[in-house]
């Protein structure tokens, strides 16, 4: 597909001189950058079946975690002293 764009002079500018910098033709510049903001922008959505792979995956090695209680990730036990009385953050 061809598509025409109209460029100000100082978008044309930075372009050229990025290209130049990368040793590449604009145009192939331009094209890249189109298909990285096109890849940030369109997320292609996963089936049930890949989300589940992807859950996997991520699972994968958990099993030699430490189980610990929930009261451990509560508001209060990240602001427990947990330094035998000293403080949060040691001092240097």
């Amino acid at each position: 597909m061809v598509i025409r764009v109209e460029l100000s002079p100082e978008t044309q500018a930075r372009l050229s001189a990025e290209a130049q910098s990368q040793g590449v033709p604009a145009e192939k510049l331009a094209e890249r950058l189109l298909r990285d903001a096109l890849a940030d922008y369109v997320r292609p959505r996963l089936s049930v079946e890949e989300f589940h792979q992807m859950l996997g995956a991520m699972a994968e090695g958990s099993e030699n975690l430490p189980d610990l209680p929930t009261e451990r990730f509560s508001r209060e036990s990240f602001y427990r002293d947990g330094l035998n009385g000293g403080d949060a953050v040691p001092h240097r």
